[in-house]
């Protein structure tokens, strides 16, 4: 019996790197579910038990193809209890479609140009003090901001989200993961 399992494991080792099964991916949990640094933004979230707001009302602004494209993109993306949180029948009220533009001003106030990993993101804050301003796509500002060993994000309403997963790798970019919705003024 010794043997068998000595030269299956043997040929195991063996195997050329190419044949290294697709659950060996370097992945990171979120909610439970593994996400890909393979898949896209759009597909790691919409398996993701945790966003099922944030997918719902990405579908609904209609950014679906602009969160698969090239990017890269940084998603500090809402969990649920981020949106259950807000004001009762604000997400229902967003979801209508004549609030669509509001929405979409919501959603790309979580969204910026680039690939800021939690690194990244610390080191710019520790060379300027603390905490730097990022660009989102809807022309609005973020300040990231290190404190210790945390990141936390600010949006221009005053909003503090602190970031509870981060380095979530994506085909186009990266999501952190974050407790509070953001908004903009």
């Amino acid at each position: 019996m010794n043997i068998l399992r000595a030269a299956a494991l043997a040929a195991a080792l063996a195997l050329p790197a190419f044949a290294v099964p697709a659950f060996a991916e370097d992945t990171v949990m979120v909610g439970g579910a593994a996400m890909y640094p393979s898949k896209n933004i759009i597909e790691n979230a919409v398996n993701s038990p945790i966003h099922k707001t944030l997918v719902a009302a990405v579908q609904a602004a209609g950014l679906v193809d602009a969160l698969q494209g090239p990017g890269p993109f940084t998603v500090f993306a809402p969990v649920d209890r981020a949106f259950a949180a807000l004001p009762a029948g604000t997400v229902d009220t967003l979801l209508m479609p004549e609030n669509k533009d509001m929405l979409v001003k919501i959603l790309t106030a979580h969204v910026a140009s680039g690939n800021w990993s939690a690194e990244a993101l610390a080191a710019e804050a520790a060379k300027n003090g603390g905490s730097f301003s990022v660009k989102t796509l809807s022309g609005d500002t973020l300040v990231v901001q290190s404190i210790g060993t945390r990141l936390f994000v600010m949006d221009e309403s005053g909003g503090v989200a602190r970031i509870t997963t981060s380095d979530v790798n994506q085909s186009n970019g990266v999501i952190h993961v974050v407790d509070k919705v953001l908004l903009p003024k």
